[in-house]
């Protein structure tokens, strides 16, 4: 399917006297022919829009996931309705990278918690070990 809007340089939402002045100044005799079939009648445009709209989603989904033609393609027909591959992350990847990053830190925990936690635990016991000779050193001298 041709893009006759891409086609003739037109928006989709254009005027039919714009659509009538740029299908009688086409140089290409079939895509006039086809262009005034199918954009100067009412209920045509209409079906014509509605096709139109479903294929450019589906062209810009295609973009969205890096689909695009191959070389050979390029400049045909079949490449009217095609977007340049879109380069934003999606929700998915966004969150792959967001759960990446927490088993990343996760990781980093459980190989750090062993030594880690023995070391508190010797340092905590050392600490109350001082704490209790302290107070019992206090309690003896008060006596």
């Amino acid at each position: 399917m041709r893009d006759l809007y891409q086609r003739l340089s037109l928006p989709p939402k254009a005027s039919p006297r714009q659509i009538r002045r740029a299908v009688d100044t086409c140089p290409n005799r079939a895509l006039q022919q086809d262009a005034d079939a199918v954009l100067t009648v009412a209920e045509h445009r209409d079906s014509y829009d509605a096709l139109h709209a479903t294929v450019s989603d589906i062209s810009r989904l295609r973009a969205r996931l890096g689909l695009s033609h191959g070389a050979h393609w390029q400049g045909s027909v079949a490449n009217d309705f095609a977007c340049p591959p879109d380069d934003a992350v999606g929700q998915n990847a966004a969150l792959m990278g967001r759960v990446s990053q927490a088993a990343t830190h996760y990781n980093r925990w459980q190989r750090l918690r062993g030594p880690w936690l023995i070391t508190a635990a010797i340092i905590t016991a050392a600490c109350m070990g001082f704490a209790g000779g302290l107070a019992l050193c206090l309690r003896l001298g008060a006596l």
